[in-house]
């Protein structure tokens, strides 16, 4: 039994629609159910943190948290981590890209438009594709190529699997971005426990830099934004914190409780409210997560 069968009571096959992340539950997939969704989340990295807020000129600031493991990509980390080989290539050319994808000897992932939505590509037909996101479908291969771009056309190949999972690795590079640095530069601030860190002070600013004068003219666009950011996008429930207690628990590391305790406080910060309330709790997982660190890290 696979481990999408065993997830379920029925022992029916579950599809990426019962995911907790989109990216983990597709790679599920597309390996055929081999894996659990929390190990391909801990092999890409797991749990991350990017606090940034955009500002420009007569618009509102835009702000944005990644809560999953972040900047290196999280599909070909997952793939290196577990050790199965893949190729990502990228072209120009929309007549090269249906070749690649028609000669593909196994399944693809294809990155879908500017925002990089990974689908999986399963196989070509003559003039029909089957793709899997949210489900396994078939698609006229020309509105499919449309749908990919106009500009790259980026894609994953997945080869076979060339030995063991590189956990320890993979739980190295979540540890050591989480305390910096992640890019060596001056945005180094925005990311990890530091991110966390300048997140809650800007909750408790009460001047321009503060969250109580940059959205006065409109709160329920934050409330949104952290909603998204911390429940659904590029991310699962909990700030991706529970799919990867699962992991621990999934490899037998320390640290699960720590988690889940710390997933739970991120659903209740995306829940929006007093901003002052909302550092404290920033805090409080910050504080949380620092301790399951120290414990991974030793």
């Amino acid at each position: 039994m696979t481990e999408q069968e065993k997830g379920r009571p029925d022992g029916r096959k579950q599809d990426s629609r019962s995911a907790q992340m989109h990216d983990s539950g597709l790679l599920r997939e597309v390996l055929g159910g081999k894996w659990s969704e929390a190990m391909l989340a801990g092999l890409a990295g797991g749990i991350g943190f990017m606090y940034f807020v955009f500002e420009y000129k007569g618009h509102t600031p835009t702000m944005t948290i990644v809560a999953r493991h972040h900047p290196a990509p999280f599909i070909p980390t997952a793939l290196m981590h577990a050790n199965i080989a893949h190729d990502v290539t990228s072209t120009t050319s929309a007549r090269k890209a249906e070749q690649q994808l028609r000669s593909a000897d196994g399944p693809v992932i294809c990155l879908l438009g500017k925002e990089k939505h990974p689908v999986g590509v399963l196989g070509v037909d003559d003039d029909t594709v089957t793709v899997h996101n949210h489900g396994t479908h078939t698609q006229p291969l020309a509105e499919f190529m449309t749908s990919w771009g106009r500009g790259k056309h980026e894609m994953i190949s997945i080869g076979e699997r060339t030995g063991e999972p590189d956990v320890a690795a993979a739980v190295r590079m979540t540890c050591e971005h989480l305390t910096g640095p992640v890019l060596g530069n001056n945005f180094d601030v925005n990311f990890g426990f530091s991110g966390m860190r300048k997140l809650a002070k800007e909750l408790r600013d009460k001047g321009k830099k503060g969250w109580s004068q940059r959205w006065a003219d409109d709160p329920g666009f934050v409330r949104q934004r952290l909603h998204d950011c911390l429940e659904v996008e590029y991310t699962g429930p909990g700030a991706t914190r529970p799919l990867y207690a699962e992991f621990l628990n999934e490899v037998g590391l320390p640290g699960a409780d720590d988690l889940m305790k710390s997933g739970a406080l991120w659903s209740k910060i995306a829940q929006g409210g007093d901003y002052d309330e909302l550092a404290d709790l920033v805090d409080e997982a910050r504080s949380i997560e620092e301790r399951a660190v120290r414990q991974l890290m030793n």
